[in-house]
């Protein structure tokens, strides 16, 4: 075998697990009313047992108090004895696969929000406020203490009655009892301050508590941070001792170590390294407490591939290797990797889509898998047709791509017209985006399949409405993406040559220049990355926008590594501004700029005008083919929201007939998921 150490048992406690994979806890933002699993939650997880992964720990950050608020962000309730029955179906449908199943129990503290269900009074070993969800707490007293240590314990009867494997109990990321065991955060001078032990004696009496309710034979683990990377919180010795101690307690089968802190924006970004950050980054501190602990040691943070996995459990770094957001990319991954099928893993990119979603209160979703989060009505495998067709797709971007696999997968004979030598599409100018080459991986995978299914795949070939016809074709699926939305004002001065496109900058066919003004209209990755592009080959850059702040829609994970490049590299961020027009003078460009609350204008001397201003259909083809189409073009929105097949599927084709649809850009402006997701709900029913 390839992996002996990934495919070795292990056990916690009484608990055997078949291998050491493990689907860490994560706010799936999933969860019904009430904060309870029902039929989505339990087929996410369910899809990972099936897929052969040995432990999963749901429901990140589930509360066990009701003044710890989950309702914004749709947490798993375990202050109310509601969730026992619901957690059984998930424990059930788990088992049914030889898969076990924990969940993360916590109370947040400060890191949450007041406002919301109850609008309690958040609450905090000193009162500190956290700056990432704007948490102002009051100083927790004695009966709170005692009160919140009854409602861990409450939770733990309800997870051991409802048949889950475990309890996993959170002091990372700056949760309740990290928050008592961080100078950073605790000043008190009682019983509960002062002194390590002194700090952590609430996390102590919590698990005594756990303990006395669930026995000695019922797994219970300690997530943690392996430093706080704050000159006045917790430093990695520091954690050592904690969990050295906490070790040695006999409360703890196992610890599970995360690499950071997370009560700022900045630390934030860490906790879920993007693709930003090197592959596994903080492993060494999960190594460090290994080598004082005396229970096993767990670590997920940036292990997404199984070689590299293999690695740091043959090194002896860790125990066990969480490898979560490679599950939300594909939940097969663990069979795949078994039989020696990795090349057709579907490989997570760290381009976090999942849980920046998450953290503006979104269901987790995945950049490049459409499937995961809907199984009820999405295939991660897809079936046979009952008959096979003639599918052709024009433009080889992320949608064109689905299409044509899953076209294939369906059994069809598909060909895919591609005007570019290369696919990927927009994808592939991301890429050359300092920071984010790795987008090019879920193009790479796609790539890869449509080529190991034999799709006829014709690159360099612009597909006109005569040679579409020639192939005969049933169906015909338009992929062909946008254009610049650059001449949404003439005054840019496009049109003259006086701006340019992030395209025509990221493609090679503009070089940069010294001094480069960005206007960024929409603050998406697209602006900051070609702004970054340039600051990365020595232009000196300003980055315009009309919003609130640069690179506002990049996601809470995303925005600060942006901005660590932005001051790194000197780039000049200017919000609340709206571009007029721009104008020559001599040998310069000026930019005149409005500001959007005085109007006010500004005026910018530059030697180049780069635009992000979004993009428009590229719908000719379209416009070609309507009318000869069956269908006129007409996707029926009612059932493709459904998730059922289109009507005119069932519908028998004469002659020359064909049914025509558009998926991706080419309709209107969307990102790569909505664009991947566009063509598995309609071509799954092809």
């Amino acid at each position: 075998m390839r992996y002996p150490h990934l495919f070795s048992p292990i056990t916690l406690n009484k608990l055997t697990l078949r291998n050491r994979i493990v689907s860490t806890a994560h706010a799936e933002v999933y969860a019904e009313p009430g904060g309870l699993p029902g039929e989505r939650y339990i087929r996410y997880y369910e899809e990972k047992a099936k897929g052969g992964l040995g432990l999963a720990i749901c429901g990140g950050s589930s509360p066990v108090s009701i003044d710890s608020p989950q309702s914004w962000w749709k947490s798993v309730n375990l202050s109310t004895d509601k969730i026992i029955d619901p957690l059984a179906r998930l424990a059930e449908a788990m088992h049914r696969h030889g898969a076990k199943i924990m969940i993360q129990a916590t109370h947040m503290g400060r890191r949450s929000s007041y406002y919301g269900e109850h609008w309690p009074h958040l609450v905090s070993p000193s009162g500190i406020r956290e700056p990432v969800h704007r948490g102002n707490a009051k100083i927790i007293e004695p009966h709170e203490i005692k009160r919140i240590i009854g409602d861990f314990k409450q939770a733990a009867r309800r997870i051991k009655a409802s048949g889950l494997d475990g309890m996993e109990v959170s002091a990372a990321h700056q949760h309740l009892i990290d928050q008592f065991w961080s100078p950073r955060t605790n000043f008190r001078s009682d019983a509960y301050g002062g002194s390590l032990e002194n700090r952590m004696r609430f996390g102590i009496e919590v698990f005594q508590a756990i303990r006395e309710e669930v026995g000695a034979d019922f797994c219970v683990g300690l997530r943690m941070c392996g430093d706080e990377f704050h000159e006045d919180g917790l430093t990695h010795d520091m954690l050592k001792d904690i969990a050295q101690a906490m070790s040695e307690t006999g409360l703890i089968d196992y610890l599970s170590v995360v690499g950071s802190g997370g009560d700022t924006h900045n630390t934030l970004a860490n906790c879920m390294p993007p693709m930003a950050l090197p592959p596994e980054p903080f492993v060494h501190l999960a190594a460090g407490i290994k080598s004082v602990s005396k229970v096993p040691v767990m670590h997920a943070q940036s292990i997404r591939d199984p070689n590299q996995a293999e690695r740091i459990l043959s090194s002896g770094m860790v125990d066990m290797v969480g490898m979560t957001r490679a599950h939300i990319a594909d939940p097969h991954l663990v069979i795949k990797i078994r039989d020696g099928k990795e090349d057709q893993i579907r490989q997570c990119v760290g381009a976090n889509y999942c849980i920046d979603r998450q953290y503006f209160g979104q269901d987790v979703l995945c950049i490049q898998n459409a499937a995961t989060s809907r199984e009820a009505t999405m295939p991660h495998t897809i079936e046979k047709a009952k008959h096979k067709r003639k599918v052709v797709v024009v433009g080889a971007g992320p949608a064109g791509l689905e299409a044509a696999r899953v076209a294939k997968e369906r059994g069809h004979d598909v060909v895919l017209f591609e005007k570019n030598d290369v696919v990927g599409g927009q994808i592939v100018l991301a890429a050359k985006a300092p920071q984010r080459e790795q987008m090019a991986g879920i193009v790479r995978w796609l790539d890869m399949e449509t080529q190991r299914l034999g799709v006829d795949r014709r690159l360099g070939t612009a597909a006109d409405e005569a040679m579409i016809l020639a192939e005969q074709p049933d169906i015909v699926v338009l992929a062909t993406g946008g254009v610049p939305n650059s001449g949404m004002v003439p005054a840019w001065g496009v049109a003259e040559g006086l701006a340019v496109t992030g395209w025509d900058i990221l493609s090679g066919k503009v070089e940069p220049k010294k001094n480069v003004l960005v206007y960024d209209a929409v603050s998406s990755h697209a602006g900051f990355g070609v702004a970054d592009f340039l600051a990365s080959r020595g232009s000196q850059v300003e980055i315009v926008t009309p919003d609130v702040k640069v690179g506002d829609d990049t996601g809470g994970t995303t925005f600060p590594i942006f901005y660590r490049r932005l001051y790194a590299q000197g780039m000049i961020p200017t919000p609340n501004y709206w571009m007029d027009k721009v104008y020559q003078e001599g040998d310069k460009l000026i930019a005149v700029l409005r500001n959007e609350y005085t109007e006010a204008l500004e005026e910018r001397a530059v030697d180049q005008v780069v635009i992000e201003n979004g993009i428009l259909p590229n719908d000719t083809l379209y416009w070609s083919l309507k009318e000869r189409s069956k269908n006129l073009g007409v996707t029926d929105v009612h059932t493709l929201f459904a998730s059922q097949p289109q009507p005119c599927l069932s519908e028998p084709l004469s002659g020359d007939e064909f049914l025509l649809f558009r998926v991706g850009d080419c309709i209107s402006m969307h990102n790569i998921h909505g664009a991947i997701y566009d063509a598995l709900r309609l071509v799954k029913d092809f």
